[in-house]
């Protein structure tokens, strides 16, 4: 799916050419690290999505990518078939929730607990893209 990039300040979602097309957003998803409450690996991506499709791309247990609205505010969703998936709430932003199908779950996790000063300088890079 993305291509994220954990900083000592902020978390990059980089998305493909295909996923900016299928999500109907021009722009890459930028959360501070300071915002995220929580982060859980689910291996069925698909029970975490809720509200309804406000701008994106859905088929259902295939791919799912764009914004989705419910009644407390908009989640942003990238999802690739049964691909396990990192779930990270949020307390502030653009959005409630985010939902990332990565095959570094368990590597994004960890680099998410590290402190500021343990992180180098330069950004870890993880994730694919959609035709992947």
């Amino acid at each position: 799916m993305a291509n994220i990039r954990v900083h000592a300040d902020r978390l990059e979602v980089h998305l493909s050419a295909t996923e900016k097309s299928l999500a109907l957003r021009g722009a890459d998803v930028v959360i501070q690290r300071e915002d995220i409450r929580s982060a859980t690996i689910t291996d069925d991506p698909w029970i975490w999505i809720r509200g309804i499709r406000r701008r994106g791309s859905e088929v259902p247990l295939v791919v799912a990518v764009g914004t989705w609205k419910y009644h407390g505010g908009l989640d942003f969703v990238v999802v690739k078939g049964k691909r396990q998936a990192v779930v990270l709430e949020l307390s502030d932003g653009e959005f409630a929730r985010v939902i990332l199908s990565t095959s570094h779950a368990a590597e994004l996790i960890d680099r998410l607990k590290l402190s500021a000063e343990a992180l180098p300088d330069d950004a870890a890079v993880l994730g694919e893209s959609v035709g992947d």
